[in-house]
């Protein structure tokens, strides 16, 4: 008889992914909006405001392109992966998505390692130039990357918690 299975672990992990990645793609416009903003219309306290736009777009840069890179390839990822873990369980997710998300996981480890080396540096320019009127432009850079560093990690860490319950339902297929 048909082993009925339920895969529905699949449709929820990426449908997670692709909200999270628009709202990384939005957040990532902003952020390069109020670059440009910062950078050529505020002129009271500019060199603040300059320190401010440059971790904001570059930041902001990054959060766009990943945040779009998963949007957009995240039905048809989902799509593949239900299709080979429905045709071939066990063999498909030992083989190809356990190694996946292995690495997956492992990249989680190094993004907030940099994250919170950024928040510490951000932190540290803050703390260093709030009380120097000539060196606003590294306090609004601290101030700028920390904000940014955080968002980062927030998000990377809801990115993360989901990843570990999808790799604990791939790891029963293979226990079945």
């Amino acid at each position: 008889m048909f082993e009925q299975r339920d895969f529905s672990f699949i449709y929820r992990y990426f449908t997670g992914e692709k909200q999270e990645s628009l709202l990384f793609l939005i957040v990532g416009i902003v952020a390069v909006l109020l670059a440009v903003v910062f950078w050529f219309f505020i002129k009271s306290n500019p060199n603040f405001f300059k320190g401010a736009a440059i971790p904001l777009l570059a930041i902001g840069l990054i959060q766009m392109i990943v945040g779009y890179s998963v949007y957009s390839r995240t039905d048809k990822q989902r799509k593949d992966i239900a299709y080979n873990i429905g045709m071939e369980p066990v063999n498909y997710v030992k083989q190809t998505e356990l190694p996946r998300m292995k690495t997956v996981m492992k990249n989680f480890i190094v993004y907030r390692w940099v994250e919170i080396a950024f928040i510490i540096a951000g932190l540290v320019l803050i703390f260093l130039f709030r009380l120097h009127a000539d060196k606003s432009f590294w306090y609004g850079f601290g101030i700028a990357l920390a904000i940014q560093a955080v968002i980062m990690l927030g998000a990377d860490y809801f990115a993360e918690k989901r990843g570990e319950i999808y790799t604990d339902e791939l790891n029963k297929i293979t226990t079945n």
